[in-house]
């Protein structure tokens, strides 16, 4: 003798599966955005250049670019280097072709003696074609 219900429903039993497709469209959509804007925050070197009304930097065939953030700290290029490291990478660019222009940035808060231990270290490395670049000014109204 059993007892209970006699009629059997066949109702759907619950999923216990977790739908991935909508997380992996995400998960794509998201390395696609990553992808597209990484390179386009890699030069973060902020400077606070001088504004003059110079001359309009040149499009010289061959140059490096080397900077003195605020701190002090010399960069070839947007890359961070020591002293000696620096030393180095002059010295290499100067025997690849000594008719190299460097173009010097430096933030105007950076002391004069510092920007002239820089000069310094290039022309020892046998660059002598230096261009300090700077921004233009902003024009003012009459």
């Amino acid at each position: 003798m059993a007892f209970g219900r006699l009629e059997r429903s066949s109702r759907a039993s619950p999923m216990s599966d977790i739908n991935m497709t909508p997380l992996i469209d995400v998960m794509l959509v998201l390395l696609v955005i990553f992808m597209i804007t990484a390179p386009l925050m890699t030069s973060s070197l902020k400077l606070d250049l001088p504004k003059t009304d110079g001359a309009q930097p040149n499009d010289a065939p061959q140059f490096i670019s080397v900077a003195l953030d605020p701190q002090g700290k010399l960069f070839f290029g947007d890359e961070p280097l020591d002293a000696a490291a620096f030393e180095a990478r002059v010295v290499e660019a100067a025997r690849k072709n000594p008719k190299t222009e460097v173009q010097l940035r430096a933030d105007k808060s950076v002391p004069y003696g510092r920007v002239a231990e820089m000069i310094a270290m290039v022309q020892k490395a046998g660059l002598s074609r230096i261009g300090f670049v700077t921004e233009a000014p902003v024009p003012t109204k009459p």
